[in-house]
């Protein structure tokens, strides 16, 4: 063999062993699960969920737990084994029980999104629990109903005790329903701790109706809604209901059916929150979760998949928001501190006031 080929045959050996050699390509790393806890109305489009999940090769499963309080009270008896990593939808009346209860830690280090969040609406500077949506609960009206009676629509809620209203409204009961509990909250407001059960009688004695929850309310007892089989033209709902309206009827509609009464110290402002369960073993991925919340991936996903606002002011809202959803410039706002501290008690004496 001469120099030339001796030369060529132990550069290809050579070659041969070092392929042999190599240590195999490893498979790619398995994807994570990331539970996420939330309320069984919670929504979000799949290809925002997907984006999350391809850029951290992970997979989010969402365990629907009933409505907030039961949601919440769920992750407090199990917070010694919890079912999930992150909590989404506590909101500012269970803030403070949630905070009181442990079942939160707190977060690593302050999300960037934060910054394009309003102050007014990061209540806990612990971090346990961050700001991701708000909305006004309100009483909606049936605008046929008040044009054809030629009845003013009421401005106050003192209003709704005039022998006029009398068995127009319908109402959530707060201790089962989260924007009853609102409401209930607003009333609170609006007729000091002292009066408010004078407030519920006289409702009670004007024949308003108490249902368990909204669908029931507004379903089932408004009349103003698409599809609803009611004959109630007051019921307890949200300031972007209307736009609902709108929305859902897929062009049908141009104009509202339904109204929100926003007139100062009728609405109640409602702030929903997520945070990471104490225990979680993926606290890197719960971080990242939480960052992607702030978003505006995920915050302009938010108005047209629960009908309440994004948190952040950089999200832009799609033109049904722009056009025929409200915000209450003067809505109730309770400190989650006032609200721990009477909360039950106000449920106890509505209970007596309105379900003895």
């Amino acid at each position: 063999m001469n120099t030339i080929k001796q030369r060529w045959f132990c550069l290809s050996l050579g070659l041969l062993l070092l392929v042999a050699c190599a240590a195999p390509t490893p498979p790619p790393a398995r994807p994570r699960t990331l539970r996420v806890m939330v309320y069984d109305s919670f929504s979000v489009s799949e290809s925002v969920i997907k984006a999350f999940e391809t850029q951290h090769n992970a997979t989010v499963q969402f365990l629907k737990a009933g409505d907030t309080g039961t949601m919440l009270n769920q992750a407090i008896l199990s917070q010694e084994n919890p079912q999930a990593d992150v909590i989404y939808g506590i909101d500012n009346t269970f803030l403070s029980r949630a905070l009181e209860a442990g079942i939160l830690q707190p977060l690593a280090a302050r999300p960037a999104g934060l910054a394009n969040v309003p102050p007014e609406l990061q209540l806990d500077p612990s971090l346990r629990l961050i700001p991701v949506d708000y909305g006004d609960v309100c009483l909606n009206y049936d605008k046929a109903y008040f044009a054809e009676h030629q009845l003013p629509v009421p401005q106050d809620l003192r209003d709704l005790v005039r022998p006029e209203y009398k068995g127009l409204l319908v109402v959530e009961n707060p201790a089962a329903s989260s924007p009853g509990l609102a409401f209930l909250m607003a009333t609170v407001d609006r007729f000091t701790e002292e009066h408010y059960p004078d407030f519920w009688q006289d409702l009670l004695a004007n024949d308003v109706r108490v249902v368990d929850g909204w669908d029931t309310a507004y379903y089932n007892e408004f009349s103003g809604g698409s599809g609803s089989q009611g004959t109630r033209p007051l019921v307890v709902s949200y300031a972007t209901s209307p736009a609902a309206e709108v929305y859902f009827s897929e062009g049908a509609l141009t104009e509202p059916p339904t109204g929100a009464i926003t007139a100062p110290g009728t609405c109640f402002r409602q702030v929903e929150f997520t945070g990471i369960l104490t225990g979680t073993p993926v606290a890197d991925l719960a971080e990242a979760f939480i960052a992607f919340l702030l978003s505006d991936t995920f915050q302009a996903d938010i108005p047209l998949q629960m009908w309440v606002f994004p948190a952040s002011q950089t999200a832009p809202l799609p033109p049904v928001f722009q056009q025929y959803a409200v915000v209450a410039q003067e809505p109730v706002q309770l400190a989650p501190d006032v609200i721990a501290a009477n909360r039950d008690r106000w449920l106890r004496e509505w209970t007596e006031a309105v379900l003895r």
